[in-house]
This record gives C-alpha cells, structure tokens and sequence, in this order.
C-alpha cells in the first residue's frame, strides 16, 4: 500500500524522488486506537502530529450542555493535528469514528523538514490551506444549504477525498458513521437526519448499506448538491 499522505499531495503537485523518499522516512512511533476514541484532547499540548493512515476520524468541540459539533471528517492521509506543530494547545478535540491506526510523527522531525525541504514545507501549509478551504464550505453548508443539499454536499466530498488516497471501490465507499454523529456533523437532530438519508434513497441518488454508501447518481447528487470541487484543489500544479 502507497503511503496515503504522498499520493494526497502528488494528487496537487509533482514530488520529486528524494521529496518521497523523506516523507516515507519521517521517524513514527504507530498507534492503534479502536472506534468512537479520543485520539487528542482539548487542552493537550501534543509533542507530534498525527497522520491517519487507516480508518476514519473526526474533530469536534463540545459546548456548555455536553452536545458535540464535529467539525471535520478526516480520512487516510490526513493530519489530524498538524496545527499543533504552531498553535501548540489544541482547542479542540480529535476522536476516532472507526479503528484507526495512526502514525505520530515528532514535532522536531517536521521542523527539521521545514527548514530543510522549502517545496515541502509549501505541500504542508498547503494541506491546512485546504483544511480552511474545507471548513468555510462546511459553514457555507450548514448556513446556507437545504439539509437534503448540505448532507449530499459531504457525500460528494467524502468520495473525491477517499478517491484520491484509493479508498473508493468504484462509485462505493466506506464511511463508519451513525446516524447520531451525522446529526452532530450536519447540525440536525437524528430524526430530521434519517428523512435526509431516506430522501436520497428514494430519488435513487445513495444506496447506504451498513457502513457502505454507494453514489448511484454523480450527476443528480452533485447538483443538488451544488458541488465544485475547486476548493480541494485536486488539481496537480506547481506550489
């Protein structure tokens, strides 16, 4: 298997051997966690970044009542907190959807890299360029979407990213997700959620299957949803 967080960022631009063959060589002590875990917690103050290198994890905060905003989704090939490399505190929290298996990489390490390799460092701050790019269309979505249209917006999203690291089986894909955390993603109630997902059943845009979403429909998902993948940038250019 290709490691995922070079085939994301080949996916933007070109990297050179020597490029490939330090982020393949990056020190990493492996971490396994099972699902519906805290990976980092608010207040930490992590000495590593974690990339996730199999299963599924989400950022989120909690408010004042106890109920939960998730924030993110990440998927193989994510850091989920390489902020932490600059901000050092977290402000919010990362947990696991399914079992993971993370690889902890050392703040020094990515410093080093940083100092050394500027193209690489650009490809970096790129991947948390494209994490802010993610977050205004989740809150462009959640303002401004119909629910039916914000839910098909993450689907669509989802499969181009789990696209780039070969995580989809065709039009299939994989997403370890209840009905609870999609409510706490989309900022619905459990309830208004499943007449959501019912919806694009019906319409013959998803099949969801356990943990198995299958797009039957690109074409009359993606309108609803008004998708334009410009924001992920998915396109290989100089950086």
């Amino acid at each position: 298997m290709r490691n995922p967080l070079v085939l994301k960022l080949e996916q933007r631009d070109r990297l050179s051997d020597e490029e490939k063959a330090v982020l393949e060589g990056l020190p990493a002590t492996l971490q396994t966690v099972d699902g519906r875990e805290d990976i980092v917690r608010e207040g930490d103050r992590p000495e590593v970044s974690r990339l996730l290198l199999e299963g599924f994890a989400v950022r989120y905060k909690l408010v004042s009542t106890g109920e939960r905003q998730i924030t993110a989704i990440h998927v193989r090939g994510d850091f989920v907190d390489l902020q932490s490399l600059l901000l050092r505190k977290m402000d919010h929290s990362v947990a696991s959807l399914s079992p993971c298996k993370l690889a902890l990489i050392p703040h020094q390490a990515l410093q080093e890299v940083t100092e050394r390799f500027p193209h690489l460092t650009r490809m970096l701050w790129l991947n948390t360029l494209i994490d802010g790019a993610i977050h205004r269309e989740w809150l462009v979505a959640m303002g401004r979407r119909s629910a039916v249209g914000h839910t098909a917006h993450i689907l669509c999203e989802l499969y181009l990213r789990l696209k780039v690291v070969d995580a989809t089986d065709g039009n299939a894909f994989q997403l370890p997700i209840t009905q609870q955390e999609l409510s706490d993603t989309l900022g619905l109630s459990a309830v208004h959620v499943n007449r959501v997902l019912q919806e694009l059943r019906n319409d013959g845009l998803i099949t969801w299957r356990g943990s198995t979403v299958t797009i039957e429909d690109w074409s009359g998902l993606s309108s609803l949803a008004d998708f334009d993948p410009t924001y992920l940038n998915l396109q290989q250019d100089p950086r």
